[in-house]
Parts: C-alpha cells; sequence; structure tokens
C-alpha cells in the first residue's frame, strides 16, 4: 500500500511539472519569435520611410543606407535585401546577390501591397518581406526582405529549460520525499493494526491502541479498541465457562465419592444408613445428568445450523401446559401461578424448544421466589410479533448483575442456586432458544421486589438463523 500510495503521490505531482515544462518553453518561445518579428517589422518600417525620403532608387544617399542596413542584418543575425520595383536586387547585405532579380512568392506578394511574416522552422529563421510605398500607398516602389536568424532565441530557451530542469528535479526530489513521509503518516497507523492483529491471532487481547491523525484514522483504533474489549470479554467468557463446566461436573462426583468412601470405611452399614447414602448417591447422579443434558442442549443449540422444527403452534394452550407441568411445584412453597391473555395466539415455531425456553423462565420465577408469592405469565401479539412475559414477587437480580444472568454458569447467589438445584445454565439455553427463532428477550428487575422477562418472537418463522441479541432495560 505504501509503495502504490508513493507511485500515486509522486505521479499527481511530477506529472504536472513535466505539462508545464513543456508548456511553458514552448510558449516563452513563441513570445519570443513575435517579439522579434515585431521589432524587425518596425525597422523594416523605418527603413522603408527612410528609402523614400531619400530618393534612394534614384542613386541619393545609398551610403547611408547601406551602413544602416548593414548595422541592422548584424544586430539581428540576419541578412536584408532590397528590391525594386523590377525585381532587381538593389541591395543585399551579404553582397552576393547584388544586380539579380528576385521573382519569389513573398516578393510577388509584397510588390502587390501586402506585408509577408514568417517562420521558417526548418532553417530557424524569421522571414519577413515588406512593401516600400508612397506615403499615400498608391505607388510601391520596392520590396525589402529580411531574414532574421532565432539562434539566440533557441539558446535562451535552452538556458530556460536547463534551469528549469534544475528546479524541476529539486521539486521532483522533495515530492518523492514528502510523498515518502505522507505514505508513511497514512500506512504507520495501519501498520499498528496489523501487528496489534497479530498479537490477537497469538492469543493477546489486552493491548489497545491509540492513533493519533485524521477522524477517521481515530475511528478505527476506537473500533479497533472495541472489538479487542470484546474478544477479551469472549476469551474471559471462555475460560470462565471451561473452569465453572469443570467445577460443576467435578461437584457431585466429589460428593459421590465422599459417600461411597464413607461407606467402605464403616463395617456392618445398617440398610436404613445404606439406604440413605445410596439415596445420596442416586440424587448426585442425577443431578450429574442434568448438568450433562443441559451442557449437550446448550452446544446443540450453539449450531449455527441447528434445525428446528417449524410448525404452527398454539402459543396460548403450550404456555396453559407449562404452567400445568410446574403447578405442583409451585404448590409446595404456595406460590400461586396465574396466566393471562388478551387474544388467541398461534407462531411458527419449534415447539419443544420454545416450551424448553419459557418452562425455564416460569420454573426461575417459582425457584427465586418468595414463599406464599406469586409467578404471573401473560401473552399479547401484533400483527408481526407475539410477546410473552413472565413476573414473579421474588427476590429480584441486582443491578449490576443483569448484564451477566444469561452467561453460562453465572449464578447472582451461587449458594443458593444449589440450594434449588439449578445448573446455571437455563437461562443460557432460553436465550438461545429465543435467538434461534430471530427474537429477543430482557429482563426488567430490582432487588427484593421481583423480575419481569419479556420475550418477543416472530409470528411467522424467518428460515435465516438470529444473531446473538439480548435487550437490557
Amino acid at each position: 500500500m505504501r509503495l502504490w500510495l508513493v507511485v500515486a503521490l509522486i505521479g499527481v505531482t511530477i506529472s504536472p511539472l513535466f505539462i508545464m515544462r513543456l508548456v511553458a518553453l514552448d510558449n516563452i518561445e513563441a513570445q519570443l519569435r513575435t517579439r522579434r518579428m515585431n521589432e524587425l517589422s518596425n525597422y523594416a518600417l523605418i527603413l522603408s520611410n527612410q528609402i523614400i525620403r531619400t530618393s534612394y532608387f534614384k542613386g541619393d544617399n545609398r551610403e547611408t543606407v547601406h551602413a544602416d542596413m548593414s548595422q541592422s542584418a548584424s544586430l539581428y543575425n540576419g541578412r536584408i535585401l532590397i528590391i525594386d520595383k523590377n525585381y532587381t536586387i538593389v541591395k543585399d547585405t551579404y553582397g552576393t546577390l547584388d544586380g539579380m532579380t528576385s521573382i519569389s512568392q513573398e516578393t510577388i506578394e509584397a510588390m502587390g501591397g501586402n506585408s509577408i511574416r514568417n517562420y521558417n522552422k526548418d532553417d530557424g529563421m524569421l522571414e519577413m518581406a515588406v512593401p516600400i510605398a508612397t506615403e499615400d500607398k498608391s505607388d510601391v516602389l520596392g520590396v525589402i526582405l529580411f531574414y532574421a536568424s532565432t539562434s539566440d532565441i533557441i539558446k535562451t530557451c535552452d538556458s530556460i529549460g536547463r534551469s528549469y530542469n534544475g528546479i524541476t528535479t529539486a521539486l521532483v526530489g522533495l515530492c518523492i520525499l514528502l510523498s515518502l513521509v505522507i505514505a508513511n503518516i497514512f500506512t504507520k497507523p495501519l501498520k499498528r493494526v496489523a501487528n496489534s492483529i497479530d498479537r490477537m491471532a497469538e492469543g493477546h487481547f489486552d493491548e489497545e491502541i491509540h492513533l493519533r491523525g485524521f477522524s477517521e484514522i481515530k475511528t478505527i483504533s476506537d473500533s479497533f479498541n472495541m472489538m479487542l474489549g470484546k474478544m477479551q470479554k469472549v476469551e474471559d467468557s471462555r475460560q470462565e465457562f471451561v473452569s465453572n463446566v469443570s467445577h460443576e461436573l467435578k461437584t457431585p462426583i466429589t460428593s459421590i465419592k465422599v459417600l461411597a468412601d464413607s461407606l467402605n470405611m464403616q463395617e456392618d452399614v445398617p440398610n436404613e444408613v445404606y439406604k440413605e447414602f445410596m439415596q445420596d448417591i442416586v440424587v448426585e447422579i442425577d443431578r450429574e445428568n442434568q448438568i450433562i443434558n443441559d451442557l449437550l442442549a446448550l452446544v446443540k443449540m450453539d449450531k449455527s445450523a441447528a434445525d428446528l422444527n417449524v410448525s404452527m403452534v398454539n402459543v396460548n394452550d403450550m404456555l396453559e401446559m407449562i404452567l400445568k407441568r410446574l403447578k405442583p411445584i409451585a404448590a409446595k412453597r404456595n406460590i400461586e401461578l396465574v396466566f393471562e391473555s388478551f387474544r388467541s395466539v398461534s407462531a411458527e415455531c419449534d415447539e419443544v424448544k420454545m416450551t424448553l425456553a419459557f418452562t425455564n423462565l416460569v420454573e426461575n420465577g417459582i425457584k427465586y421466589n418468595v414463599a406464599g408469592g406469586w409467578v404471573k405469565v401473560s401473552l399479547d401479539a401484533d400483527h408481526k410479533y407475539f410477546y410473552v412475559k413472565v413476573a414473579d414477587s421474588g427476590i429480584g437480580i441486582p443491578k449490576e448483575y443483569q448484564d451477566q444472568i444469561f452467561e453460562r454458569f453465572y449464578r447472582v447467589d451461587k449458594a443458593r442456586s444449589r440450594e434449588t438445584g439449578g445448573t446455571g445454565l437455563g437461562l443460557a439455553i432460553t436465550r438461545n432458544v429465543i435467538l434461534m427463532h430471530n427474537g429477543a428477550i430482557k429482563v426488567l428487575s430490582e432487588e427484593d421486589k421481583g423480575s419481569t422477562f419479556v420475550v418477543r418472537i416472530p409470528i411467522k418463522h424467518m428460515a435465516e438463523a438470529g444473531g446473538i441479541r439480548s435487550e437490557k432495560n
């Protein structure tokens, strides 16, 4: 990128210099030729007037005119010829054509009263034919032919060109230097980003970059740091998940081992004690089995290609069935289950997975409630979504923990959660089910005043999988 940027900058800056050089030198040379031609024209007019005043063609004062002609021809590095009306060359400053006849195209036109001006590029000569006419222009007495070399003009332009080349070379060097500096300024932040990406590939997510310069560069820096933060959070979550899985799976096994060792260390264990220990072992095995089943369910739902068995489901009947199944659990703690439906709702969804999600929400409302409390489930819908609200009168969730409750194995109160038999995976499974249906979930909660989970699901299932999204108020 730096190479192409340097080449582009050099091309943009140097090309105009060469174009200007060509145009400027051609323009200067043209102006100098025009000025020289005007000087020759003025001199020819003066010489014509002098010839007429001195009766040159009658033979008077010719020496004076010839001397002036020779001086002017020498001054302009040229040649002057005077031709009379008979086309006879009266005077040639070179002295080689005196007395000869000149019937050239220029001479004929000038005899007709026309002034001729021409630039012979091949010979590098300015050519001029001026009629020698009376003051009233009624009679043409002869013609002045003036040939002047442009060698001095060419030398002047060459000198200017060399000077311009020197300036251009210096400017080219400066442009190259500035191009390298500018390219380095533009690419240095990108190089730092590339280095940071390489560090990320090695597993380092804790090195933020702070780029200075244009607002776009700062935006890249901020976006990159935000991405680093999210990746660090994902990495921390992954490590915490592995740690939690290890801990959760190890706990029942440890309990089973302690119980089994206790039995092995005792001799002649009474049947009552033996049965009690075996019952505890069965409970721990069931707990281990529940954790493994929840983990498998969560892994299946994490797959982007997870299949949904979509069908048209009566959401009212589904929610009433969930509350019916959980009613015995609620009755043990004297918790009232209430279902409120504003309209009959049918939607395209996976009934099994959706039942699991709402069961987890209602079951959590029962588990983390107070004795004699209530759990209220309400259903509503519009033309596009159906909405399920699960509210309880329980212990609530502190505000600082509400962002984390959907994470795997996360518990606000670990001791209380284990007492209620939770695995810490219920809300993570619920969120994944909702996201698989392109829905959203948010929580509204206040400590010691209960919690409300609000779920929004499209009535018509969309084929593409929804991205991970949770909402919090």
